[in-house]
């Protein structure tokens, strides 16, 4: 017999019980910043190959905008204010990984100080660079590169939901 929510303690163990068998997503949190010339933010990574957008994964219960902050502060040292989300990806298992919930945010326009202070604050960056947003589609990988071209066509729109860098119906397995 299911308990009821008039035994909290069995209904709290019976919901934790579910809990604990239902799945659960990495999720990554970017962030689409510019420079006053309208170049794209791009770093590269000690720990992998290639550049990246500004960013990081989310930690355990972490809100997606809270990760975006958090690691745009400790890697660049930039206190940004989020303007919106403009894409959320579904990142389907590559390599190790399961799948994943890749979240960009529009950061909006550093400013000239800022640019010109820019550096990575940590070892997990090497470098930084503003660059075109053709540049940028050329140094990202696939998925990534697909992801930044849906959340600059979305700025100042609405939001969009992707699979694999690809509108939900279009992705290259259907």
């Amino acid at each position: 017999m299911r308990p009821s929510p008039a035994d909290p303690e069995a209904w709290n163990a019976y919901l934790a019980e579910g809990n604990a068998k239902q799945a659960r997503k990495r999720v990554s949190a970017d962030v689409l910043l510019r420079d006053e010339q309208g170049r794209v933010l791009l770093v590269k990574p000690t720990y992998k190959p290639g550049w990246d957008l500004p960013g990081g994964m989310a930690e355990a219960n972490e809100a997606p905008d809270d990760a975006a902050r958090r690691e745009l502060k400790e890697e660049l040292g930039l206190d940004v204010i989020l303007r919106g989300l403009l894409v959320v990806d579904w990142v389907p298992p590559h390599g190790p990984w399961d799948d994943q919930l890749a979240f960009l945010f529009d950061g909006g326009t550093v400013g000239p100080a800022q640019t010109a202070a820019l550096h990575p604050r940590d070892d997990e960056l090497s470098t930084v660079a503003f660059v075109s947003a053709a540049d940028a589609s050329r140094r990202l990988n696939e998925r990534l590169a697909r992801r930044l071209s849906a959340a600059m066509r979305m700025e100042g729109a609405a939001n969009v939901l992707l699979c694999d860098g690809f509108p939900p119906r279009m992705r290259q397995d259907d």
